[in-house]
Parts: C-alpha cells; sequence; structure tokens
C-alpha cells in the first residue's frame, strides 16, 4: 500500500474523553502484548543499546505499554541482560503503567509528568524507541523528533506492527472488532468504564476501528522514513537503516533505526 493520508485520530484530539482513550489503549496493549507484534525487532533493539552503551530503553509515546513486557525479555534473550526500560508519553497512564512496573519488579519504569517527544528533557537518558506512535507525527514533527534525537546524540528506532498492505486494512475492519468483543472482558487491570463504553456504548470499538484503519494510511513508507532521517540529519552524524522484519507467523514490523556514526566498527 503506497497510499498516505493525513486523516485524524481520535486519540490525537486534546478533547478526547481520557476513559475512552485508555480504553482503546488497554486493547492495543493486551494485543500488541499477546501476538508479541514487536518481538522480530528485538535484535536490532539489542544492537542499537550495544552501539550505544546504553541498557535503558527510553520508550516515547508509550501509550498503554503494550507489548513492552515482551520486549524486556527478548532484550535479555538477545545480549542484553540489564536491559530497562522506561515508559513515557504526552498523555501518560500512570495506571496501566504501574500494573506493568509491578509485574516487572521495576525493570519498566514510566515518567509521571508529560514528555513531549519533540523535546525530551535531558535528564531522560536512553536508547529512544518509538512504537506503533511514529505515524502520528505529521512530517515536519516527525523530522523534529528524529532530529532532537541526532542532536542529544542518542540513538533511536522507529517501529510500526504492520507492513502497510490492504490485508490488513480489512482485519482492522472485520477481525480485530470481533476480537475486540470478546477479549475486553479479560483485559487487566479490570474497569468498569471499559465495559460500559464497549457494550452499551460502543464508543471505544468504533473509535478503535477508525484510528486503526487512519493509522495504516498514516504510516511512513521505509524510503519515507529514511527520506526523514536523512533530513533531520543533514550531516550525517547518525548511521540510518529501515525496513520490514516479519514474524514467524506472517505479519510484518516496519522499522528505521540510527545511532551515532562514531560506534560504527
Amino acid at each position: 500500500m503506497r497510499l498516505r493520508l493525513r486523516l485524524f485520530e481520535f486519540e490525537d484530539l486534546p478533547w478526547f474523553p481520557s476513559v475512552i482513550r485508555a480504553g482503546m489503549m488497554d486493547y492495543l496493549r493486551f494485543m500488541i502484548s499477546t501476538l508479541g507484534t514487536y518481538r522480530p525487532i528485538a535484535p536490532l533493539l539489542a544492537e542499537g543499546l550495544a552501539r550505544t552503551g546504553h541498557s535503558r530503553v527510553l520508550e516515547l509515546g508509550a501509550g498503554a505499554g503494550g507489548g513492552t513486557e515482551t520486549v524486556l525479555t527478548a532484550l535479555r534473550a538477545h545480549g542484553q541482560p540489564a536491559a530497562t526500560i522506561l515508559l513515557t508519553d504526552l498523555y501518560p497512564q500512570p495506571a496501566a503503567w504501574a500494573d506493568i512496573a509491578e509485574r516487572t519488579r521495576g525493570a519498566i519504569g514510566f515518567a509521571p509528568a508529560a514528555v513531549n517527544a519533540l523535546a525530551v528533557p535531558p535528564e531522560l537518558t536512553g536508547f529512544r524507541a518509538i512504537f506503533s506512535a511514529f505515524h502520528h507525527f505529521p512530517p515536519a514533527a516527525a523530522e523534529a523528533l528524529l532530529r532532537d534525537a541526532v542532536r542529544a546524540g542518542t540513538g533511536i528506532g522507529v517501529f510500526e506492527g504492520a507492513g502497510k498492505h490492504w490485508v490488513e486494512l480489512l482485519l482492522a475492519w472485520t477481525v480485530l472488532p470481533v476480537a475486540q468483543l470478546l477479549l475486553t472482558p479479560f483485559y487487566r487491570p479490570f474497569r468498569l468504564s471499559r465495559l460500559v463504553f464497549t457494550y452499551l456504548i460502543p464508543l471505544i470499538p468504533l473509535c478503535t476501528i477508525w484510528d486503526g484503519s487512519v493509522s495504516l494510511l498514516r504510516m511512513y513508507s521505509t524510503a519515507e522514513l529514511l527520506g526523514l532521517a536523512r533530513a533531520a540529519d543533514p550531516e550525517g552524524r547518525f548511521v540510518w537503516q529501515s525496513g520490514k522484519k516479519r514474524h514467524w507467523w506472517g505479519p510484518e514490523v516496519t522499522y528505521l533505526v540510527g545511532w551515532p556514526a562514531t560506534t560504527e566498527k
């Protein structure tokens, strides 16, 4: 799919009710974690940590932290036994994050205050990563996000849990909404509001269908990702690579990774 449209997503709107946003994020966290969406990119992330000398992944735009535990486990299996992850977002989700932090005994922590991915506070260090959220940024903002990582001299990985194919859009309209209706009662932590706005007033599934469809249409291709990286790093301070990694059962992850050129062997 080469089409790329700049449509809006409900979760990006400042006035969008937080209870609906949280319900949508809970669904994404459950699905990404259950399916192990980002397991295929663990070697890339592990290499980024090794090349930059970091042991912590600084996750930007973390949402509800979906898949983070899977990523941590995979990282530790790929030569990073001391790896930790710090979750950050412009719209923090401390309730969801606290649950993850407890389960991982603090290996996955979080910053409770809002963090702008375009201007990350210098005290928040680590190899930067953004999962399933880079498409939210229009080109100028996406370039600024990458430029901020270059300016800070830290590595960065951009990962989207799709290959941008029409079949993925079809799944977003058919199979995934049914899965959401069937699985919602099993999300943890339990929230009564999630049931109300899924079954009685189905705002969560309807907004999820819209946002999921728009996410695919807004995704950058691998060539566009490299173009943004080169525009953000005109002096070539970083080494960049972009591509797709396929999960063993079929789905793809689109990625862009970059780290300081001085780390190249």
